[in-house]
Formats: C-alpha cells, sequence, structure tokens
C-alpha cells in the first residue's frame, strides 16, 4: 500500500487525515460519556447521512443548525485531526463519528452507556462509491481502476482495513442495549419508520411535523444543496469536486451498474467464505 496510510494494529488509515494522538497512543485514553452518541461505520456507508439525520432529531427538526455549522463540526471524527481534540473539549452531549474497526476504538467506550449507532451498508455499493470517493478525495492517489480497487477491496487493502473483519467485528456488540446496527438499505427504503426506531433507542420523541421536518431537511437532495453537508466548503482542501461530486447518486444497487458478472460472482464467493455462520437476515441486500 502507499506510504500515505499509518498502520494502527494492522489496519491502514490515511496518516494525513489522523489526529497526532493515535500516533503516540493517547487516544486510548480518550474518556466516552453517558451522553454520547457514537455514529459507526466503514467507509462508504452512509455515514453523513446518519450524520444529518441525529442532527436534525437533536434539533427537533430544527434546520437551522445543519445551515449554520459544518457537519463535521457537528459530529466530529474521533480519529481525525483537530476533530479529535475539539470532542475532548467539547461540553454538552456529544455526536461523535467514526471508521475505526472495534480494537481501536478506547477502552472507555465499552464500560460506558455511550450509545452507538452501527450503519452496515451492501460491500459491493462500498467498493464502487469507495473508488468514485478515491477520484475527488485529495489525500491520496485515485484507483487506477475499478479492477484495481476491487482487488485492493477483497485483500483488505484500503483505507480502514477489511470491511468484512470491520463488520464482523461490530457485530460482536448485537444484543447490548446500547447498540443499534441499522442498514442503508432499510434507511432508504422506509426512512420514516427508521428514524423513528432511531429515536427510540436515544429516548427521543418527535411531533410529526418535526419528524416531517426531519425527513425533509435530510434528504439526498437537501442534503446536496446544504453547503454546510456538501463538502463545498473543504473544496481544494481535502476534497477536488471539479473531479465529481462528495453526494455522488444516495442510492442502493448501484455495483451493478459497474462490476462484471466475474467480478459480482468473484465478490459472492468472498462474501460469503468471510461471513460465514452471521444470519443471514442481518444483510438485508440482494
Amino acid at each position: 500500500m502507499s506510504d500515505k496510510f499509518t498502520w494502527l494494529e494492522g489496519i491502514p488509515v490515511l496518516t494525513k487525515c489522523l489526529s497526532p494522538k493515535f500516533l503516540t497512543g493517547e487516544w486510548r485514553d480518550f474518556v466516552f460519556r453517558e451522553d454520547d452518541v457514537l455514529i459507526l461505520a466503514f467507509p462508504k456507508s452512509g455515514t453523513h447521512w446518519m450524520m444529518e439525520i441525529l442532527s436534525l432529531i437533536r434539533t427537533k427538526g430544527d434546520p437551522k443548525w445543519i445551515q449554520s455549522v459544518p457537519i463535521w463540526d457537528r459530529s466530529p471524527w474521533l480519529e481525525a485531526k483537530n476533530l479529535y481534540e475539539a470532542l475532548e473539549a467539547q461540553e454538552g452531549p456529544r455526536l461523535i463519528s467514526s471508521h475505526l474497526p472495534i480494537q481501536l476504538l478506547p477502552k472507555s467506550l465499552f464500560t460506558s452507556k455511550t450509545k452507538i449507532i452501527h450503519l452496515i451498508r451492501d460491500p459491493r455499493d462500498v467498493l464502487v462509491s469507495g473508488y468514485f470517493f478515491s477520484k475527488i478525495f485529495s489525500y491520496t492517489e485515485p484507483s487506477a481502476s475499478l479492477q484495481v480497487h476491487f482487488e485492493r477491496f477483497l485483500q483488505g487493502n484500503v483505507s480502514y482495513g477489511s470491511w468484512f473483519e470491520h463488520t464482523r467485528g461490530w457485530m460482536t456488540m448485537r444484543g447490548k442495549e446500547n447498540y443499534l446496527m441499522l442498514s442503508y438499505e432499510e434507511l432508504r427504503r422506509d426512512t420514516r419508520s427508521t428514524i423513528e426506531k432511531i429515536c427510540q433507542f436515544l429516548g427521543k420523541t418527535l411531533e410529526p411535523e418535526e419528524l416531517n421536518s426531519v425527513l425533509k431537511h435530510s434528504s439526498f437532495q437537501a442534503m446536496r444543496e446544504n453547503k454546510m453537508s456538501n463538502y463545498t466548503l473543504a473544496d481544494g482542501v481535502f476534497v477536488n469536486l471539479k473531479n465529481g461530486s462528495f453526494l455522488r447518486k444516495g442510492i442502493s444497487g448501484d455495483w451493478r451498474n459497474h462490476l462484471t458478472v466475474a467480478q459480482a460472482e468473484a465478490f459472492d464467493r468472498a462474501f460469503q467464505e468471510k461471513m460465514a455462520g452471521l444470519p443471514p437476515e442481518l444483510f438485508p441486500w440482494e
């Protein structure tokens, strides 16, 4: 892999994105609080959509916060440079985001009542979305081709390592009362009911008009038009939007438009092997 990566206990993470605290090991001392909410997902699984939804749930559908504060400041990344430090200093209930695998989370998470929302997505869509993201992300070289990216993904040679190991690791939390696993597919299929499930998990209540506002302002189109959420503020810094949109399609099943039959069959074989023993109903995609 590229020398642009730092290896954390065998997991590759882009060095330019990483807080120095992770290089020194100080991240292990990060203290999760009882009223924190942690969004956890492998890259390109819908993290930003969940960040927008939770921001709006927090404000009971009032869009002022999401339209005035950048999304990365509303739900800072635990592992990110500058944002890690901002989280440590932040008072009050915190929304926190992370792509880290379970073994790299500070130990305080597992002794706290922090609410964990784990978002998964069809890994074929994750793979394709990651390939197109590599074309706009400034901190790494774009994948030379979809075939190259396909091979790297199956080998776990992408940022944050293996999707399969990442997903299996976090699924060991199933049954914990402070852990909720959702899929991008169910969120798309029935957004209203899924948001209601999230509210129940968080102990929040929304009036019908508040829920309608959450739905309206967290829609794909609304996020594309919101400069605090569409990453136009970061254009030329760590994304190059002349090469594509940060919010590309926001659909399920786009992998069918890009993977060959041979690639799809190879991926299916890898999935069956690496996810063996897990109930099929955990993966609500075809």
